[in-house]
C-alpha cells in the first residue's frame, strides 16, 4: 500500500479540515441544540445546519462517500475514509457535507438496486439534501444482530387483471434510525416466510405519510431522545405499491451485507477522527494542568494514558484502511474477516482513549462543558450498532479455525488428523 493521499484526496482533505475548522466548529454546540429543538415532521434539518450545508454544497464538499462518478467525485472506499475521519472530529460535520447516517447507507443501495423511479423519487432529493432518510430493520421482540429471525411481514396483495398489486406491511420495529424529519424510510421485512433464511426477507421503501405507518416514540438512547432519534414504529397494515420492492424479492440479506460493508469503515474511520480530537484534548490538558507540585503531563499514569492512546489510534487507522484498501482491490465479500476486525478495534479503541481524556480533565470530562462525554455517549453505541463486538468476535474466530480445519481422511495410516484450508 502508499499510504500517501493522492492530490486530489489531499486537496479535498485540507478543504474538508479549514471548512470544519471555520464553520462546524464555531456552531457546533447551537447546532446539536437546533437539532434537538428544530427538528420534526416537515423540518429535516435546523436552520443553522441549513446554511451550513448550503455553504458547503456550494464549495463541492458533497455526497463524498459515493464511490460512483455518477453522484459524486467517485472516490474509493480507502480515500474517503481519510476524509471521514476529518469528519468524525465533530458530530455535526458529517450532516454539513452530506454524509451521515443513515442516508449514507440508504443512498448507497438505492443507488445500486433502485429503480429509476426510485432513484427519481428517494435517491435525487437525498443527494439533493433536500429530504432525509431512515432505516429501519431493528425489532425490539425478536435479535437484532440475528436478521434472519426478523418477524415483520409484509405480503403481496396482487390487484386484479395484472394492473399491479400492492405491499401490506405488518410489524413492529424500533430503533428505526433518523424517523424524526425523514420522509421515507427503507424497510427490511419478511416477504417469503418458507424460503431459506437468508432469503426470507426484503427491503421496501415506504414514505413516512403511508397510512398504518406510526411513529410511536423516540427511543431514549443514554438520557437524549431529540433530534432525528431512534424510534420506535409500528406497521399496521401499511400499504404500499408493489414497485416499491427496492431490488430482487427475498435479497433483503444481502443487500443489507452490502449497505454495512462500507458503512461500518464510515463508522470506524470517525470513530478515530472523535478519538484524535479527545487526544489533542487530553494532550493539552496534561500540559497545562498543575496538580501536586507539577504538571499532569509529568505524571506516570498521565504518560501511560498518552502512550496507550496514540498507539491504539494509530493501529486502529492502519486496520480500517487496509480493510478499505482490501475493499477497493477485492471487493467486499474478500474483506469481511477485516471488516469484522475493524468493527471491534476500532469501537473499543474509542472507548479507552475517550475515557482516558475523561480522566486526565477530572470532573470537566464528566460535564459537557468539553465534548468529551458526548463523545463518549456517541461512540458507545458503536459496540452494538452494526452488529455488536461479540458477534464479529464469533465471526472473525470461526473464520480463521476453518482456515486450520482438521479432518480425519482413510488416506492417513497412522490415524492422525489431515490439515485442510477452507
Amino acid at each position: 500500500m502508499d499510504f500517501r493521499p493522492s492530490d486530489r484526496v489531499a486537496s479535498l482533505l485540507e478543504r474538508v479540515r479549514a471548512f470544519s475548522d471555520e464553520h462546524v466548529m464555531p456552531v457546533e454546540t447551537d447546532a446539536l441544540a437546533a437539532l434537538d429543538e428544530e427538528v420534526r415532521p416537515g423540518v429535516a434539518y435546523p436552520a443553522v445546519l441549513v446554511d451550513l450545508r448550503e455553504r458547503a454544497k456550494a464549495e463541492g464538499l458533497w455526497n463524498l462517500f459515493l464511490p460512483g462518478e455518477e453522484y459524486g467525485p467517485g472516490l474509493t472506499n480507502w480515500e474517503y475514509g481519510m476524509l471521514c475521519e476529518e469528519m468524525g472530529r465533530s458530530p455535526v460535520a458529517p450532516m454539513a457535507f452530506n454524509c451521515s447516517a443513515p442516508d449514507t447507507g440508504n443512498a448507497e443501495i438505492l443507488a445500486e438496486y433502485g429503480t429509476d423511479e426510485q432513484r427519481r423519487r428517494w435517491l435525487e432529493p437525498l443527494l439533493e439534501g433536500t429530504i432525509r432518510s431512515c432505516f429501519s430493520m431493528t425489532e425490539p421482540e425478536t435479535s437484532g444482530s440475528d436478521p434472519t429471525g426478523l418477524a415483520a411481514r409484509a405480503e403481496l396483495d396482487d390487484a386484479p387483471g395484472g394492473a399491479g398489486g400492492e405491499w401490506v406491511i405488518t410489524g413492529h420495529k424500533w430503533f428505526t434510525s433518523g424517523y424524526n424529519g425523514a420522509e421515507v424510510a427503507i424497510a427490511m421485512v419478511v416477504t417469503d416466510p418458507d424460503a431459506a433464511p437468508h432469503r426470507r426477507a426484503s427491503m421496501i421503501c415506504v414514505p413516512l405519510d403511508t397510512p398504518g405507518f406510526h411513529g410511536i416514540r423516540p427511543v431514549p438512547v443514554m438520557g437524549h431522545d431529540g433530534g432525528p432519534g431512534h424510534w420506535e414504529v409500528r406497521y399496521e397494515g401499511a400499504r404500499v405499491p408493489e414497485a416499491s420492492l427496492l431490488g430482487p424479492r427475498g435479497a433483503g440479506f444481502a443487500i443489507a451485507q452490502d449497505r454495512l460493508g462500507p458503512g461500518r469503515i464510515h463508522h470506524c474511520m470517525r470513530a478515530i477522527g472523535s478519538a484524535e480530537r479527545a487526544f489533542e484534548l487530553m494532550c493539552t490538558r496534561a500540559n497545562t494542568r498543575e496538580s501536586f507540585g507539577g504538571k499532569l503531563a509529568d505524571k506516570q499514569f498521565v504518560q501511560d494514558f498518552v502512550a496507550k492512546s496514540r498507539m491504539e489510534i494509530d493501529s486502529a487507522r492502519l486496520m480500517v484502511l487496509h480493510a478499505a484498501w482490501k475493499m477497493d482491490t477485492e471487493g467486499k465479500r474478500e474483506a469481511r474477516q477485516h471488516i469484522s476486525m475493524i468493527k471491534v478495534i476500532a469501537a473499543q479503541m474509542h472507548q479507552e482513549v475517550l475515557d482516558r481524556a475523561m480522566q486526565v480533565h477530572g470532573a470537566l470530562g464528566m460535564s459537557d462543558d468539553v465534548p468529551l462525554a458526548l463523545a463518549w455517549r456517541q461512540g458507545r453505541w458503536l459496540r452494538i450498532a452494526d452488529g455488536p463486538d461479540e458477534v464479529h468476535k464469533a465471526s472473525i474466530a470461526r473464520r480463521e479455525l476453518n482456515r486450520f480445519k482438521l479432518e480425519e481422511t482413510p488416506a492417513q495410516s497412522n490415524g492422525a488428523p489431515q490439515e485442510v484450508t477452507a
